[in-house]
């Protein structure tokens, strides 16, 4: 067990320890009665003692009954313990991914993410169980049989002795091949559950464009490939059975041999070498538990790498020795900013970018597809970090504030909006989680979100679906909004949040920021110039740098690139992208 998972056990580390404590006081018990059997033989039947017989009858029936209790309490134990360690570590993993900024989940995939917690924990959850239980008690019953053996004959307990070694070296030949190939098979494990994933969320438009075909072939592929590499894997731990039955079965008949010429001899009784019979099945059920713990391990080895690297994932952007606490106003400042997603990456996605917006102005953010515009917006709630240069909200460089402080002062609706399952009233209180009802219908009016609502059969207690599948697209996004208001935030920022609304609607909204919340900077990331060019000045970006900074009217006399997507907005069609082909 990874020394950093040790930690996980928590309050079940009294069941880890009973567990084994108990198992060995199981194993005692059950390797005193074989002898205890050779005694009522020798001395019971062939002694003809009575009193010898029923003395030791009543002692292996004690015995027994220890070691029936011994077990029971070791397997509730055992449980206890493994699932309370599956728990605990899903749960450390769940902390620590919540943990994580942007680049940090970056390097993970949601797949493979979904796959540690589920499938890798319960790979470890039913090994440590194995330790706990057979890990411990086959080793015991292995060693106490053969000191049995030895202390009964000698000569016969060197036979047991070589065939471990043998044993040992052939099984760990095996896990030495085969500990790679499982750790690629759960890097399949990624790639089938992306598979899915990306299947699941997209079924909408699977359907609509007649794929299930070619996602059934895709699914297929990644299916196989994980087939393939099991099959590979199973099939050199194959070898792992016929090779210890092989030395089992040759050790009793050594011993079948060479105890008839014992008892020829005089130098052996009957009792002895049936006790040694008993501690040869027990050796051999030991060493099969040992073959089993061995195929466990050498796949749990590898899970266990795997959740290893999310815990021990540090994250990038961490709070300073004394951060501030307080963000003042909605001021934001980029001197110099550079930024890549990627120390590899030869050339960043934003580079000198130079900008001073004051608090409460409307700043609009249009660029072609690539320009780095949800970039520099992400950067502001330090949901990433610059690679150079300073970045200040309210006068304060960004690294020096409370992160929990910075980003409840922001309010970033996305791209992709997001809502849970829930009522809508739960969804909107993401943004305040005390807010009240009325100041939530507040919210929506300034959304444009209460003409849709108020029609809905339960209103503000209709149920969303997950993801919000059960509203359109535009309803989405206004909700979203709505959400972020109640934050009350000293900067709004609007990624292209509105491109599902229509443009009467989405005046509206622009118009409800104006009036009530004129103190909050509002930055609008958006591909029409319908959206931003009522804001008090516009960055146009291209290729991540900054080619302008005004208003509508400077920019349509100045900036080339934004008078020729106006016009060709105004003419009733094109976006920014098209107007750079033209």
């Amino acid at each position: 067990m990874h020394k950093k998972l040790l930690k996980y056990f928590g309050s079940y580390t009294r069941n880890a320890i009973l567990a084994p404590l108990l198992t060995a006081g199981e194993v005692i018990m059950e390797i005193l009665i074989p002898f205890i059997t050779a005694m009522i033989i020798d001395r019971g039947i062939e002694g003809g003692s009575m009193r010898d017989l029923v003395l030791f009858g009543c002692l292996m029936l004690v015995c027994a009954f220890v070691s029936l209790i011994c077990g029971v309490l070791a397997g509730r134990n055992a449980a206890k313990a493994s699932t309370g360690f599956a728990c605990n570590l899903r749960q450390g993993m769940y902390e620590k991914i919540q943990e994580f900024s942007f680049s940090n989940i970056d390097k993970f995939s949601t797949a493979g993410l979904v796959t540690r917690m589920t499938t890798d924990v319960t790979n470890v959850q039913n090994a440590v169980q194995m330790i706990l239980r057979i890990a411990v008690r086959a080793p015991l019953m292995l060693i106490c049989s053969w000191s049995m053996c030895f202390i009964i004959n000698r000569e016969l307990s060197l036979v047991f002795f070589a065939a471990i070694i043998i044993l040992g070296i052939i099984l760990f030949s095996i896990a030495n091949v085969t500990m790679p190939i499982f750790q690629k098979v759960f890097n399949r494990y990624d790639d089938l559950n992306a598979s899915v994933q990306e299947n699941v969320g997209a079924i909408r438009t699977v359907k609509a464009y007649v794929r299930e075909e070619y996602e059934k072939k895709k699914f297929s592929k990644a299916s196989n490939k994980l087939y393939k590499m099991f099959v590979k894997a199973e099939s050199i731990l194959a070898f792992n059975n016929p090779v210890m039955m092989l030395v089992i079965y040759t050790c009793i008949v050594c011993i079948s041999w060479l105890g008839a010429h014992f008892i020829v001899d005089g130098t052996m009784t009957t009792g002895n070498i049936t006790s040694l019979f008993s501690y040869v099945i027990s050796m051999m059920m030991s060493l099969m538990m040992l073959s089993m713990i061995f195929v466990m391990i050498t796949m749990s080895s590898a899970s266990i790498r795997r959740i290893s690297q999310v815990l021990s994932e540090e994250s990038d952007i961490r709070d300073g020795k004394n951060p501030v606490m307080e963000v003042k106003d909605g001021s934001i400042d980029f001197f110099h900013v550079t930024f890549s997603y990627s120390s590899r990456n030869t050339k960043p996605v934003l580079e000198d970018i130079n900008l001073h917006i004051n608090a409460g102005e409307t700043i609009g953010i249009i660029g072609a597809t690539g320009s780095g515009k949800s970039s520099l917006v992400n950067l502001i709630s330090r949901l990433y970090d610059i690679s150079s240069g300073s970045l200040k909200v309210g006068g304060v460089e960004v690294r020096d504030y409370d992160i929990q402080t910075l980003r409840n002062a922001v309010a970033l609706v996305l791209q992709k909006n997001v809502l849970f399952s829930g009522t809508i009233l739960e969804n909107l209180r993401w943004g305040d989680e005390n807010a009240s009802e009325e100041e939530c219908i507040e919210a929506c009016r300034a959304a444009c979100a209460d003409e849709f609502i108020d029609r809905l059969p339960d209103g503000y207690n209709t149920y969303i679906e997950q993801g919000g599948t059960n509203v359109s697209g535009g309803q989405r996004q206004r909700l979203c909004i709505a959400r972020s208001l109640l934050k009350k935030p000293k900067i709004l920022i609007l990624d292209d949040s509105t491109s599902a609304v229509d443009t009467a609607t989405d005046a509206k909204i622009k118009k409800a920021f104006r009036e009530k919340i004129g103190d909050t900077t509002k930055i609008i990331v958006s591909q029409r110039i319908s959206s931003i060019e009522k804001a008090d000045r516009i960055i146009v970006l291209d290729g991540g740098r900054v080619t302008g900074f005004d208003t509508h009217e400077n920019l349509i006399r100045t900036n080339e690139i934004y008078r020729e997507i106006a016009e060709a907005q105004s003419q009733g069609g094109g976006d920014f992208d098209h107007a750079k082909e033209e």
